[in-house]
């Protein structure tokens, strides 16, 4: 079942911010409708702050069974065991111990393994040690214990952070591993003619992120074509935006547009009228 609320806010993204704190859900669970955009006004006058609709669902109620007049004055008397399913106990051994016998035991299911990556040292004078020696630095400066792992697949250097409280490192949404990637690839490509590719990762976080993004493509997909109306989503990066557009191409009656401008470029799914 869906409910919604409506929140304002100062700007677009303070506004969405302010419906997530009353819900205490995170962004991918909700989809968000721009109602309104901000105006600032003339001299603070007559500004109007940003309005948002926030999307969330709910389980269904299951319905409860009405209660007849005698079922509420008088209860049920629970039906005797028939005889057959009473088991005797032996009188020689105590109940407890019966009582485990007659109920098997369950086994528990062996944890799955934790799969540990295995890294190979960099190479002295490599790309590899130069991206892990910047980085490496960039975290001590963060106070950071973290290590950085780079090594070559196809045109990418990948970067693996391993260490504790790696979260502080991932941030919001992933906008502090996003700077960490940023300015990795401009202190790498800097005096370098060819430009070279590297992408900085901790605990899986871009592959958990994609696949969050492709289930919310899909989500506000249905809703678009359910009510026929056009969802605005929230800011994202340009490989956030790719993800969308790539997983909604093929979708009937659906067609996405980015709109608005960096940092705050938005994608906009919208209804189409005419399928392929």
């Amino acid at each position: 079942m869906e409910k919604f609320i409506t929140a304002t806010g100062k700007t677009i993204d303070l506004a969405i911010e302010a419906a997530l704190q009353q819900l205490q859900m995170d962004r991918d669970s909700v989809s968000v409708e721009v109602l309104e955009n901000p105006k600032s006004g003339f001299l603070g006058l007559g500004a109007v702050p940003a309005k948002v609709k926030v999307t969330y669902e709910v389980p269904d109620e299951a319905p409860k069974p009405a209660l007849s007049s005698a079922s509420r004055s008088k209860p049920k008397k629970a039906a005797a065991p028939k005889q057959e399913e009473v088991k005797p106990i032996n009188p020689v051994q105590p109940k407890k111990e019966a009582a485990k016998q007659e109920t098997p035991k369950q086994e528990k299911k062996p944890a799955e393994p934790k799969v540990v990556r295995e890294y190979a040292p960099a190479a002295e004078g490599s790309m590899e040690e130069k991206i892990e020696i910047f980085i490496k630095g960039l975290l001590e400066h963060m106070g950071s214990d973290a290590v950085p792992h780079a090594w070559k697949e196809d045109d990418t250097y990948r970067v693996d952070l391993v260490g504790e409280h790696l979260g502080m490192l991932i941030g919001r949404r992933g906008e502090t591993l996003d700077a960490i990637q940023h300015l990795t690839n401009y202190s790498i490509n800097r005096d370098n003619s060819k430009r070279t590719r590297i992408n900085v990762d901790a605990e899986c976080y871009r592959e958990k992120r994609e696949e969050s993004l492709k289930r919310l493509a899909m989500k506000v997909a249905g809703k678009v074509v359910k009510y026929r109306r056009n969802i605005t989503l929230e800011p994202m990066n340009a490989y956030e935006r790719h993800v969308i557009h790539a997983t909604l191409q093929d979708v009937p009656d659906v067609t996405t547009y980015s709109t608005g401008s960096e940092p705050n470029r938005r994608v906009v799914v919208s209804y189409s009228k005419y399928s392929d």
